[in-house]
């Protein structure tokens, strides 16, 4: 068992919900040999400097997330996709610790541990395969100071426009999106940057 980090004990000791699940977790991951640490604002374990596991204590219920969840064999068919457009994430939910044995955690933790020992990494979708909205490629096409801006960003931040316009359903809602965006786009910035 490693170590714990006090900055892992305030959290727990502020936490209002999910305490005893987030004590459980813990004392698995770390009799699993993992450090931890707040990364995010939420408890995080490591292997050998590589982020393995979260805590994220959620309203409705307490998840363990894998960061390469995607690479995990779901041998007890718990685990859960962290959304829609996640290629590499997966994760444990529930509302008690009765819900998911101590075993079943420990075997995903290894296998977790396993995959950051054999260097193993999750194959990603090309970012180029997202379709961009036609009112964007319209907009784009335009204004060329802003397709030049929207091109120069990051993928990461090409992304979120693309995905947080292309969620919109009307036309009329995901044009208004983009000409909100426009002056943080010119800026270089992402959507959630300031």
């Amino acid at each position: 068992m490693t170590t714990k980090n006090s900055k892992i004990d305030e959290f727990v000791s502020r936490a209002k919900a999910w305490r005893g699940e987030i004590e459980w977790l813990r004392s698995i991951l770390l009799d699993c040999g993992l450090d931890e640490d707040i990364k995010w604002g939420k408890p995080c374990f490591v292997f050998e400097g590589s982020n393995v596991a979260i805590i994220q204590p959620f309203k409705e219920q307490c998840s363990l997330l894998f960061f390469k969840g995607a690479l995990l064999k779901d041998t007890h068919g718990l685990l859960r996709s962290q959304g829609e457009n996640t290629q590499s994430a997966m994760r444990l939910e529930f509302t008690s610790v009765t819900q998911v044995t101590k075993a079943a955690v420990k075997s995903y933790v290894t296998q977790a541990i396993a995959v950051e020992k054999a260097g193993l990494k999750v194959e990603f979708k090309a970012k180029d395969e997202l379709e961009f909205p036609t009112e964007l490629t319209q907009i784009l096409k335009k204004d060329s100071k802003l397709a030049k801006a929207f091109l120069a960003l990051t993928p990461g931040r090409k992304r979120a426009y693309i995905m947080h316009f292309a969620s919109a359903k009307q036309s009329p809602t995901r044009t208004a999106r983009i000409e909100k965006c426009v002056p943080k786009i010119l800026a270089g910035l992402g959507m959630n940057d300031r």
